[in-house]
């Protein structure tokens, strides 16, 4: 069974999706009605912007979300998902690519979500850390003794699991870490906590958007963050699509359950390989690839 997986915040680069809106007149024509729906110029930051324009969060995810669905669309035929799967913002994408959300309002609510996280950063100071080599129960024990708001927030793989809340909570948690003998606890270059409760006010302004957005049965199962389990009920979607926000991003557990399902093969669908090498962890033989067009 073909597993189709899109990348979240992190996989972006300069240059990304710039092969695509030139060989494509179908991708090319969806970049530019993207650019119309934004307001601003996302072709010219995807393509030529720096590094720096390319991180802002406004910017990084409507640009990885565009990468990903319009690569979908462009492999036409070829492109048969027994099952989809997105981390994060990735999740959109999924949605978007198997059927169940339009170009036009995934890009709006990605684009919504963006600001809205944008917003919360902005309120509070706080950031995420990559916690290496220890074991999740350790990780969700620690933070649960830490004073200041600190939480698991992605599960990427076994032994890697990304810690999310304030600047001192994230700071008391990776000391006791290291301390039980994390290998690495690593501060991540992030604008705020993702995935926590930090993200609360974003939650809010989302869920009203996402309510009034008309989602329909995907194609395929979308196995989503929240618990890692697949969903085709678009009510049952919305609202774990709300949830995910504050909610941790249950990577590791959502291979694991397209594996036990049956997935033989997992094809990463947008910039970057990241989610390929996250899956490696989970199962060393299982087949992985970079959605690419003739």
């Amino acid at each position: 069974m073909n597993a189709y997986i899109f990348p979240g915040q992190g996989a972006q680069f300069v240059g990304m999706g710039k092969d695509l809106y030139e060989t494509s007149d179908e991708a090319r024509a969806l970049f530019e009605k993207a650019n119309d729906i934004l307001g601003f110029s996302i072709t010219d930051i995807m393509f030529s912007g720096t590094d720096e324009d390319l991180k802002q969060t406004r910017v990084t995810q409507p640009a990885i979300f565009l990468h990903s669905v319009i690569l979908a669309k462009v492999l036409g035929d070829s492109f048969k998902p027994d099952m989809v799967a997105g981390h994060s913002l990735g999740e959109f994408s999924a949605l978007v690519s198997a059927g169940a959300l339009s170009f036009d309002d995934g890009l709006r609510l990605v684009a919504a979500r963006a600001n809205a996280m944008q917003k919360a950063c902005e309120l509070q100071p706080s950031t995420m850390a990559a916690i290496l080599g220890l074991d999740d129960f350790t990780v969700e024990d620690i933070c649960q003794q830490v004073s200041d708001v600190v939480v698991p927030a992605n599960y990427n793989c076994p032994g890697q699991l990304v810690i999310s809340g304030t600047i001192a909570g994230v700071d008391a948690a990776c000391e006791k870490l290291t301390a039980a003998g994390a290998k690495r606890a690593l501060k991540l270059n992030v604008g705020g906590a993702f995935h926590s409760p930090l993200m609360e006010s974003a939650r809010v302004e989302l869920e009203a958007a996402i309510v009034a957005t008309n989602i329909q049965a995907p194609v395929c199962p979308i196995y989503q963050n929240i618990d890692a389990k697949p969903y085709t009920d678009p009510e049952k979607i919305k609202a774990n699509l709300i949830a995910q926000l504050t909610g941790a991003v249950r990577w590791t557990q959502t291979v694991k359950h397209m594996l036990e399902d049956g997935a033989t093969s997992f094809t990463e669908v947008g910039p970057g390989n990241v989610l390929q090498g996250l899956v490696k962890k989970v199962d060393r033989g299982v087949a992985t690839a970079s959605a690419t067009i003739a």
